[in-house]
Parts: structure tokens; C-alpha cells; sequence
């Protein structure tokens, strides 16, 4: 058996910087420090971060006056803000800056009196922080024939924003149908897409025509990890997304086959690492990384975290 590993895959810049957030809260502050929800979606990066002190939470009730609080990678609505401000917590922002981006330019558009619609998956942290920021009425779709039933109060006062987890061919049926419906539609330009999302979705296209199996080594819970997985599906490669490399099972692979792994933008290398050891104990004998694009993106961390260490 051969593997091949998809080029770029795991952990974005977001996520990096979210990471390191709390790493670094956890070095300056006195604990007890609190992360409101998964910091990212990945299991193993949770529990490694509680394991160091590090204390996750569903609700702002859960940490007491005063207390530091990160906020996650996916962002908060505004009254999860006002919450924590009323309530004197120490807040560290966490929010990854596309997200950000995407708070913005929903703002921008509510500001302006359009309504406005979020392409994503309602229910996900995500979708709702942005939902939250926004002071005007909020759709949440994600297929064309959702649009074909939306009930818009203003047809020529609409705009959209898109959940940073999809890729521009995720998004670009659902944005034909906006467009087709409603002419005068609004939105940002395709380059606002997270490019984290896209790359990794390009690689496992390429990464598809020359393998028998795809592993996504991803949480379920994880967006843009199932997304991987659709793109090697709908490729016609047998594919399978794992936690971790307890997940595999042997009767997926045959004796030549080639094996495809790429990562989830939250997953940490050391879970490929073990996943590529499980392979070896099953006869895996060679392993090559495809060419591909080399991220270069970073983003800063804040000030205060930066000083103080």
C-alpha cells in the first residue's frame, strides 16, 4: 500500500492563532481560565488544552465575575459581548479574523437597510455568532431550493454573506440562484472566501485522481472536515472521515491500494502522524506528499498576549 498526503491540509491560520490564544492566556493569567465552547472543532485539541487548565464552557453563567474568558475561533453574537461586558469579564477575542470579516460586512449591509442572507448551516457556532451581530432580519440558507422558497419582505433590498467553512463551489450554485432571483442582490467578492477552505478542497480534487481511498482525519462535528469528505465522494473515491486513527479499519483498504489522507483546517499533524503509524503496522511501505500550495497566511495575536509573555 502507498499513501499519498494532501498538500496543504490541518490547521489554518485561524486556527493557529486561536490555539496559541489559549496557550499563551494559560501561561500569563492566574487560572482559572475560561474558553466559551470549543476553541476549534477538534476533540484532541480541546482535551489537550483542558488537560493544561483550561476550562470549556456552553454559557457565559458557567464563569464567575471577573474571570478571563476566550472567546472561540467562530466568533459570539453581539449580546454574548454585551453579556461578558455587564459582567466584567476579562475578554480575549479569539474569533478568527475572516469571521470577523464576515461580522462586518453583515453589519455593513443591515446598516444600510438590506436585508440579509447568511449562506450556511443553521445551528452551526459560526452562522449563529454572525446571525447574533446582526440587528435586522436574518435568513440562513444553504441549498437552491431554499432560496426558491425564501419570503423576502424587500426584493431589491437583499444582500448575502457566506459561512467561512464553504468554498466557492460549496457557495456558487446557491449564489447563481440568489443572483437569478434577485437581480439587484448584494454581496462580498469571491476573494472574502476563506482561503483555508478552498485550498484544502482544490487539493483533495487533484489528490483524487490518483488514489483508491481518501481519509479525512477531522472531527464530526467539523464543518469543513465533512466538506472533504463530500468533495472525495463526489470524485467517486471511496471516503472515510476519521477522528482518529482508532477509527481506521483494515477491511477499507486492499493489498495495492492507494490511500489518499488529507486533514480537517482543525486538526493537529500529530493525529495524520498516528493515523500513517496504524498504516505501517498494516503494510504501508511508501510515503509521498503531493505537490501543492504553501500557506503563508498568519494572523496576529493580541496585544495584551503578546506583551506579557
Amino acid at each position: 500500500m502507498e499513501v499519498i498526503l494532501a498538500q496543504p491540509r490541518g490547521f489554518c491560520a485561524g486556527v493557529v492563532r486561536a490555539v496559541e490564544i489559549v496557550e499563551r492566556a494559560l501561561k500569563l493569567y492566574p487560572p482559572p481560565i475560561y474558553v466559551l465552547h470549543e476553541i476549534v472543532h477538534n476533540r484532541h485539541v480541546v482535551n489537550r488544552l483542558r488537560d493544561d487548565g483550561a476550562i470549556f464552557v456552553e454559557s457565559l453563567d458557567e464563569v464567575p465575575a471577573g474571570a478571563v474568558c476566550i472567546f472561540s475561533a467562530h466568533g459570539v453574537a453581539t449580546s454574548v459581548i454585551e453579556q461578558a461586558t455587564q459582567r466584567q469579564l476579562h475578554i480575549i477575542d479569539a474569533t478568527c479574523p475572516l469571521v470577523k470579516k464576515v461580522h462586518f460586512q453583515a453589519q455593513h449591509y443591515a446598516k444600510r437597510g438590506l436585508e440579509v442572507i447568511i449562506i450556511g448551516h443553521a445551528g452551526h457556532p459560526e452562522v449563529e455568532g454572525t446571525r447574533g451581530c446582526i440587528k435586522a432580519p436574518v435568513h440562513v440558507l444553504c441549498s437552491e431550493q431554499a432560496v426558491a422558497d425564501l419570503v423576502i419582505s424587500h426584493p431589491d433590498q437583499l444582500a448575502y454573506v457566506t459561512q467561512t467553512t464553504l468554498s466557492i463551489d460549496d457557495t456558487s450554485g446557491v449564489i447563481d440562484a440568489l443572483t437569478q432571483r434577485f437581480p439587484n442582490i448584494q454581496g462580498p467578492s469571491l476573494s472574502d472566501i476563506c482561503y483555508a477552505t478552498q485550498s484544502r478542497q482544490n487539493a483533495v480534487r487533484q489528490l483524487a485522481k490518483d488514489i483508491d481511498v481518501l481519509l479525512v482525519v477531522g472531527a464530526h462535528n467539523s464543518s469543513n472536515s465533512n466538506r472533504l469528505q463530500e468533495v472525495g465522494t463526489y470524485a467517486k473515491v471511496q471516503s472515510y472521515l476519521i477522528e482518529s486513527a482508532e477509527d481506521l479499519e483494515q477491511s477499507w483498504f486492499t493489498k495495492h491500494c492507494k490511500i489518499g489522507i488529507t486533514a480537517g483546517a482543525s486538526t493537529p499533524e500529530i493525529l495524520i502522524e498516528q493515523v500513517l503509524q496504524h498504516l505501517q503496522s498494516w503494510g504501508v511501505r511508501q510515503i509521498v506528499q503531493m505537490k501543492g500550495e504553501q500557506e503563508t497566511t498568519a494572523f496576529k495575536i493580541p496585544t495584551e498576549l503578546v506583551e506579557g509573555i
